[in-house]
């Protein structure tokens, strides 16, 4: 893995969507820390926990090469000394036009380190294509 020290935690999601972007799994564990409890979960999937998971799942998905052109919305982040934490909307393309296009919500946490600042979690989640039931107030009170 490669040892990249990013200044901000902006610079660090920036790497992170170009590595996907690429499909360069080096890149992309760069911007991960090397912390035992790190947690990707991708749209759809399953909770991926530690470097050797987190690895292996990125792995898989740029295995067939730069499949996805991503754009990044709507993007509201909160910074703490140590800790920033990014909430972006995601619309996700196809390169080869073969698929429509997909959007999805994801979280991503990143914490200052003495390496940088490094992700510590990503969670995205498909965004509905038909807008949530709004639900109602429950008419029981526990």
């Amino acid at each position: 893995m490669t040892d990249t020290n990013f200044a901000t935690a902006q610079d660090a999601q920036k790497a992170f969507y170009e590595a996907i972007q690429s499909a360069n799994l080096a890149q992309m564990m760069a911007v991960w820390s090397t912390d035992e409890d790190i947690i990707c979960i991708h749209p759809g999937g399953v909770r991926h926990c530690g470097p050797a998971e987190v690895h292996e799942s990125w792995r898989q998905i740029f295995m067939h090469g730069p499949q996805l052109i991503f754009k990044i919305v709507n993007s509201k982040s909160h910074q703490a000394r140590m800790l920033s934490i990014h909430s972006v909307c995601e619309q996700m393309t196809h390169r080869a036009g073969a698929h429509p296009p997909a959007s999805a919500i994801a979280t991503n946490v990143f914490a200052r380190t003495d390496h940088g600042w490094k992700m510590l979690l990503h969670h995205a989640s498909p965004i509905p294509s038909r807008p949530l039931q709004e639900q109602q107030e429950p008419t029981v009170l526990h």
